[in-house]
């Protein structure tokens, strides 16, 4: 059995929703050594979020942008949290919803994703920078 971990530094992103497969896989050669596993992926933030979501038709990620801006409105009166920006409360609270982390099996050197799935960062604030996600890899 064979651990690795790498810390990935995202490229700053607009507010939306990006997919990260191909971003993440391409900084980890290590996964081509490994027969079968499973990949970890936390997100080290609390104002994005990471998860796994249909990786074909854009129209999806741009459906959960106006489903969230709906859901958690930045501005919103009640919000206490506010000392960060208009968008701070809004974006902890998606992420919060989204989740931070995912796991994915590992088969062949490959992640074990669906065909039609993908790993998606979710970028709530209005200008997030640059993004910081720790994968583990565990397998033989």
């Amino acid at each position: 059995m064979r651990f690795f971990q790498k810390r990935l530094r995202l490229p700053a992103l607009a507010e939306g929703f990006h997919l990260i497969t191909d971003l993440l896989v391409a900084e980890l050669p290590e996964l081509e050594g490994l027969r079968v596993g499973t990949a970890h992926f936390l997100l080290q933030h609390t104002s994005a979020s990471l998860f796994i979501t249909e990786n074909a038709d854009p129209t999806v990620r741009r459906d959960f942008q106006q489903y969230f801006r709906r859901l958690a409105p930045d501005s919103a009166p009640y919000f206490e949290h506010t000392s960060e920006g208009p968008d701070d409360m809004s974006a902890h609270l998606k992420a919060a919803l989204l989740g931070a982390s995912v796991t994915v099996p590992i088969s062949e050197g490959r992640l074990l994703l669906g065909t039609w799935q993908g790993l998606c960062l979710g970028e709530h604030r209005r200008h997030g920078g640059r993004r910081w996600v720790v994968a583990t890899l565990l397998g033989e």
